[in-house]
């Protein structure tokens, strides 16, 4: 079996052990969370000198494990493990099949020799059920699907042909270990419906399957581009749907986004250094999932690397949004675009997106942004391909789509 050691989460499962809040991690369904729980850090645990009877681990998706999901037995059972003052580590795989679970997990926390971890899916664990149920005592980690540098790990093949597949069929783990396109995609369409889809409408008894559908062929169809709820709704009732109301549109894009299916960018003026409501951009947190809604057609290249270069900076930690920055042309003035603006700490950087810089005008319209925003932080366009970084006659870094994804470090060349 292929084996991908996601470093990237198991440097923060590290850095966050026993800090006396629940570990919660997240993220959409199949991408990876149980194995980075087991074996991935229990192994690490175990390389540490901490013994497996000091480990406790439980999958409540396993049958043997149904008599736990009941809260008082959960919490008898666990308080009978510990037995003496050294260090215990609970590792609880799929804990939303626990009745009661924060309170058990909230009770757990009293106990000064236990560190804890856990994983939960979409359809009852999200993000704000962490916010509402833990008020400050839970510390999410967030796994996103496999990088390109992860895929690319254990792919048997160049750069580029991993590439090719890559901007297919995305970054979930179990895609890599199928051998045909066919397998691949069938697999990414039956996840879909069968998985994200169920999940989102149980979890909160959506009663129009068919708008849900219809607004995620949208997404799919518009990665990277700007839209907003009364935008969206315009483009329903243009095709028959004139019963919809905003409201039910707004409530199913958030739906889409605390499933993790989407993520949402939102647009920041650089030079007025604010916020603009709408509208913003929605990119996918899988570029397969987001190509298997489409059947694989529209394989535009230029949108899905802006979707691939969103995504590698959310999983490297940053927080990304849209740039907005105002020229004046004469007496008018117009807005432009910088793809993205990614901060961490007191760092920041501004990053356009493009195939290539083939023309001296293609490299002026893309620069163009980029050189009216006064001030020092770094600017850097990302081009596809194994180029070797280089500085334009302007300051800007331009670096190969390879160089960016494959070194952690590529964004302070």
């Amino acid at each position: 079996m292929l084996r991908i050691n996601r470093e990237i989460y198991l440097n923060q499962l590290v850095n966050k052990q026993n800090n006396g809040l629940v570990k919660i991690i997240t993220g959409m369904r199949r991408c990876g969370k149980s194995f980075l729980l087991d074996p991935i850090f229990k192994e690490y645990l175990m390389g540490k000198g901490i013994s497996e009877n000091h480990i406790i681990k439980i999958d409540f998706d396993e049958r043997r494990n149904t008599k736990y999901q009941d809260p008082d037995i959960l919490d008898e059972y666990i308080r009978s493990l510990i037995v003496d003052d050294a260090p215990y580590y609970l590792l609880l795989d799929e804990i939303q099949k626990v009745n009661d679970f924060e309170s058990v997990l909230n009770g757990f926390l009293h106990i000064n020799n236990l560190d804890i971890y856990v994983t939960g899916s979409n359809s009852k664990f999200l993000s704000s059920d962490i916010i509402t149920e833990f008020r400050g005592r839970g510390d999410e980690i967030r796994v996103f699907p496999l990088t390109f540098s992860e895929y690319y790990s254990v792919f048997e093949g160049d750069k580029e042909d991993a590439w090719e597949e890559y901007i297919i069929y995305g970054g979930l783990p179990k895609v890599i270990s199928f051998k045909s396109e066919s397998e691949k995609s069938k697999y990414l369409k039956q996840l879909f419906e069968k998985t994200y889809i169920c999940d989102i409408v149980e979890r909160n008894n959506i009663q129009r399957i068919d708008i849900l559908d219809s607004l995620l062929n949208i997404l799919a169809s518009s990665i990277g581009s700007l839209t907003n709820p009364n935008k969206l709704l315009n483009t329903f009732q243009s095709n028959g749907f004139k019963d919809l109301s905003i409201n039910t549109l707004s409530s199913y894009l958030k739906y889409l986004e605390d499933s993790f299916i989407i993520e949402k960018s939102e647009r920041y003026d650089i030079k007025g250094k604010k916020y603009i409501q709408s509208p913003f951009k929605f990119y996918f947190s899988d570029i397969g999932l987001r190509n298997a809604r489409l059947n694989f057609r529209q394989q535009e290249e230029t949108h899905i690397m802006e979707n691939i270069i969103y995504n590698e900076l959310l999983a490297r930690g940053y927080n990304v949004d849209v740039g907005v920055v105002t020229i004046r042309e004469g007496d008018a003035k117009k807005q432009t675009e910088v793809d993205f603006i990614c901060n961490q700490f007191n760092k920041k950087y501004y990053i356009q997106s493009t195939l290539s810089l083939s023309t001296h005008e293609k490299t002026i319209q893309e620069e163009r942004p980029l050189l009216n925003i006064h001030d020092n932080f770094k600017k850097i366009i990302i081009v596809k391909g194994d180029k070797k970084a280089w500085i334009t006659e302007e300051g800007i870094l331009v670096i190969g789509i390879f160089e960016f994804l494959l070194n952690k470090n590529s964004l302070d060349l």
